[in-house]
């Protein structure tokens, strides 16, 4: 008979705050990683204490914050009515206890559970906490939650506010480093939201005017777009809408309360409903609801009462009610757009002829590809149906698909040899794998219609559900694995044009990377080390003294699964594949895969000769 395994009171444990943030961390910040995706933890521990200080700005108190990064410590100093100093040490280390319960004194902010700055004190190997008001100042620090320094409140000059200064655990945050274009990204969204706050961020400010509609023509900035962005506002919505005559897909920013709710939620369904149903009266025609979203840009921002999210890292809201005596959300919504889009279309007809104009142009070009769109979904679901292409995660089958959704990874791999090896070593419950047939097409200047047609990027697309819309983007990482050849080099840059050329919001919404593996392994009896660089690899031989032995990985298929299990696991290294601001994707596509051209050239040769001078 097979042994039972005991179950007594001896099994049963009760963790503290911090021992259950730091055990299931998951579940209070979303996913670890290590800095390089804009929704990993160490992001999510600076939002949550931004957070408590916009929510200051909206309830009328301190108009400028103050951020600093320098390397891993963060700091962030508001000029808001300061945490209560007799509560000051309760704030941030007793679960359950803050000022958001009372709606007196926080109406509509984003915080409601008191969970935020305890599990930025539990995570973090410093924390300390500065409360300013009424003529005093008190302090407290932590170490991973653990209170070390009280100091009592003292009297003072200093204006009031809270100030909090954190440095993330490198034992939960392996590896990880802050970038400034997602913190940069993240602090304009709050300024956008919030006309008339100022945000310093290492000594450059970000300020808004005209809320959303600047947000958009950020966004929009050097694209063409159908017509002037339309703007409006009411008391608890604001919208900003436009389209945008290069770009294919939809793309939405939507907001709750002041958070960024990248995944959407029941504002955002609304608002795609109800944008549809006004369009359709408004013209007094029955388009077809893909055709008058198609190439759709704009940002959606919502206040409600006490919301609901549908995790604690709040990106998407699963509230249906505004809260108060207003109606539903989706009611809400729809009511807006019913009497102000209406009204501003019948008082700006030049806009109303564009957007009816964009909408026929786009019904032309469904019907034209309809026949086509039909024969490479049917490909797409018979490649899925033999395996042939993909092979995929269980979360898309299970419980795991709203628990882990942000662990999902796509690896995008090239050859046989390539994708087996990622197949056999990676986590089955969340990351998939991407097979390519030999270079993909540089689709740089081709249409839409070249995605049906090959056969390469219909499946692509159709693993990744993107066709209309990335709102239901089946990954939430996009990596692309190739080997670090002429030959990897130049597939990586055919992906990175199809992505730019028709589904530019995927990079800009930091869901692309490059999968950066070793070219050497340098190791002896006792150790192993795995090297990244030529400098890596000359540090490992002086550290391994006196021989040791040195492989040299020509191709990714040449690692075997049990080493590639360490690459895309723990110790994952993954590139962002980011946008610059100042250049336009035109721009960028047109000199990296346009005709050949004097500035490339020197463009490749001076950047040959720096690399060239890192090695020697």
């Amino acid at each position: 008979m097979a042994k039972i395994n005991q179950y007594t009171e001896d099994n049963i444990r009760s963790l503290d705050w911090k021992e259950h943030i730091r055990m299931r961390p998951g579940m209070y910040i979303g996913k670890l990683g290590d800095g390089s995706s804009p929704d990993d933890g160490i992001y999510i521990l600076l939002k949550e204490v931004l957070d408590n200080s916009i929510d200051e700005f909206v309830m009328g108190a301190g108009k400028t914050i103050e951020v600093s990064v320098q390397s891993s410590k963060v700091t962030v100093r508001d000029y808001g009515r300061g945490i209560p100093l007799g509560k000051l040490i309760d704030v941030v280390s007793k679960m359950n206890t803050g000022g958001k319960y009372d709606t007196r004194a926080f109406k509509k902010a984003v915080g409601l559970n008191g969970v935020g700055t305890k599990a930025v004190n539990a995570l973090s190997d410093y924390f300390k906490v500065e409360s300013n008001r009424d003529g005093k100042t008190a302090f407290a620090e932590f170490n991973r939650g653990v209170l070390e320094i009280e100091n009592p409140p003292e009297e003072s000059s200093r204006r009031r506010g809270t100030k909090v200064t954190f440095t993330p655990d490198e034992s939960i945050f392996k590896n990880f480093k802050f970038r400034n274009e997602y913190i940069a990204r993240m602090l304009k969204n709050y300024v956008y939201l919030n006309p008339g706050l100022t945000i310093v961020f290492n000594n450059e400010k970000f300020h808004s005017k005209d809320g959303l509609k600047d947000l958009l023509e950020e966004r929009i900035k050097d694209t063409q777009i159908s017509y002037p962005i339309i703007h409006l506002k009411g008391n608890d919505i604001e919208l900003a809408i436009t389209h945008s005559r290069t770009q294919y897909s939809e793309e939405y920013h939507s907001f709750v309360n002041g958070q960024n709710t990248t995944q959407g939620g029941t504002h955002l369904s609304s608002f795609r409903e109800a944008f549809v149903k006004t369009i359709r009266e408004f013209y007094g025609k029955n388009y077809d609801s893909s055709d008058i979203r198609k190439s759709i840009v704009a940002a959606i921002s919502i206040k409600v009462m006490e919301p609901v999210f549908e995790s604690q890292t709040k990106t998407k809201l699963g509230s249906t009610e505004m809260g108060g005596d207003l109606p539903s959300v989706r009611v809400y919504i729809n009511d807006f757009l019913k009497n102000k889009l209406d009204n501003f279309l019948h008082k700006n007809s030049a806009v109303a002829e564009a957007l009816n104009k964009k909408i026929l142009q786009a019904e032309k070009e469904r019907k034209e590809l309809s026949g086509i769109r039909k024969l490479a979904r049917e490909r797409a679901k018979k490649a899925s149906l033999h395996n042939k292409k993909l092979r995929d995660c269980r979360v898309h089958f299970g419980d795991l698909k709203n628990a882990r959704r942000l662990d999902t990874t796509l690896f995008i791999t090239e050859g046989d040899s390539a994708s087996g090896s990622i197949t056999k070593s990676r986590d089955v419950n969340t990351q998939a794998v991407f097979s390519l047939r030999g270079k993909p097409l540089n689709s740089y200047g081709m249409s839409k219609k070249i995605v049906y047609e090959n056969e390469e990027f219909n499946l692509l697309q159709a693993a990744l559900n993107i066709e209309d819309s990335i709102e239901n983007l089946r990954y939430n990482n996009i990596v692309i694995a190739t080997d670090a050849d002429v030959d990897g080099m130049h597939i990586r840059l055919l992906l990175i044009t199809f992505f730019l050329q028709f589904f530019p919001e995927l990079i800009r919404s930091g869901h692309l990377f490059i999968l950066q593996t070793p070219l050497f392994r340098v190791r002896n009896k006792k150790e192993t080390i795995y090297c990244y660089s030529e400098l890596e690899r000359i540090s490992a031989i002086e550290k391994l003294q006196p021989k040791p032995e040195i492989t040299r990985f020509k191709g990714l298929g040449e690692i075997s699964p049990d080493e590639f299990g360490h690459f895309i696991g723990d110790d994952i290294r993954l590139d962002p594949v980011m946008l610059d601001e100042d250049k336009s994707i035109e721009e960028l596509l047109s000199f990296y895969m346009g005709k050949n051209t004097p500035d490339r050239q020197s463009f490749i040769i001076d950047n040959l000769k720096v690399e060239l001078d890192i090695i020697e």
